[in-house]
């Protein structure tokens, strides 16, 4: 025989078997509604908070112009001292943070960069050394370089090497030594020393001190033929008469490096030393490279590039 319920008790039945139905739901889990606001509460949020930038360095940097300077160059290699000269040229620009390029038209996307194209030139003997390296680093100091770059050229060949940084660091280098060819490989994110040049112009205060791992410089780790890899290393900061000095020593390497610029904005590099050891083998011996500065000039150099220009090139002493 079938059970009758009174409307009355099937009604409370179904009541109480839909809150024993809500309440086996997933533990713990919030409304839709809830998740949604949740989601975009995550994607409101940047994920490199930008630091603040002074009124200083937005007119300084954002005037149209580059900044120019020259050095003086004493150059150590295979074991002996070389003359040359040195430029950096600073100059801030749009950058495709995926693309890890220049950014050719405005973009919400755009990461405002600090670039320094560093460049050298000097002589061993009968041939010519021309050295370039690039660094790309956000203005608003919030993450490493976004890349760094270098090239090299002399008489024996040229070479080729890359560091970008997507969610490791991935290093990309082409040379003509056997020993070194075509590489590729990712590295852990650590302070890497070509960073350093640029985050000295932007927030000196925050440079990282104390006992590191820190990336030596591109150029370093190719003309020593040293592995690509973050090495321990020791930083201090001084300052003295105007002029701050940040120190970075590698006791493995046998290297430091010392940079000198402004206490004061706009924190400019007035010279730099770097102690290594030069040569090869037994022979090498422990060389000091020394840069000092010539002339600073704010240009747009890229619109420069007529021969009745070339006086400006003289007004650097290059």
């Amino acid at each position: 025989m079938k059970k009758i319920y009174p409307y009355g008790s099937l009604s409370l039945f179904l009541t109480f078997s839909l809150l024993i139905l809500l309440s086996c739901g997933e533990k713990g889990k919030a409304p839709e509604s809830e998740m949604a606001m949740n989601s975009a509460a995550k994607e409101a949020t940047p994920k490199y908070p930008k630091k603040p930038l002074s009124e200083d360095f937005r007119a300084y940097w954002y005037a149209g112009d580059a900044e120019i300077t020259s050095y003086k160059l004493e150059q150590a290699r295979y074991g002996e001292m070389r003359d040359g000269h040195a430029v950096l040229i600073y100059v801030t620009e749009p950058f495709l943070p995926e693309k890890q390029v220049k950014a050719d038209q405005s973009n919400p996307d755009n990461v405002s960069v600090l670039k320094l194209n560093a460049t050298k030139k000097f002589l061993t003997g009968i041939y010519p050394y021309s050295i370039m390296g690039s660094t790309f680093y956000p203005v608003h100091d919030n993450q490493h370089a976004i890349k760094t770059s270098l090239s090299v050229q002399e008489w024996c060949g040229h070479v080729y090497s890359q560091i970008n940084n997507r969610d490791q660091f991935e290093f990309t280098s082409h040379s003509y030594f056997e020993g070194e060819a075509d590489q590729n490989f990712e590295l852990d994110k650590q302070v890497l020393e070509n960073e350093i040049w640029t985050k000295l112009r932007i927030h000196p205060e925050e440079l990282p001190t104390g006992n590191l791992n820190v990336i030596p410089a591109l150029e370093y780790l190719r003309l020593a033929h040293k592995e690509v890899k973050a090495y321990e290393a020791n930083a201090s900061v001084s300052s003295e008469n105007g002029i701050t000095t940040y120190t970075l020593t590698y006791p493995d390497l046998e290297r430091s490096l010392k940079l000198n610029f402004t206490t004061e904005f706009p924190y400019s590099i007035e010279s730099w030393s770097e102690e290594f050891k030069s040569g090869f083998g037994q022979n090498a011996k422990t060389l000091t490279t020394k840069a000092t500065k010539i002339k600073s000039i704010k240009t747009a150099y890229w619109r420069q590039h007529d021969n009745d220009d070339l006086v400006l090139r003289d007004s650097l002493g290059l």
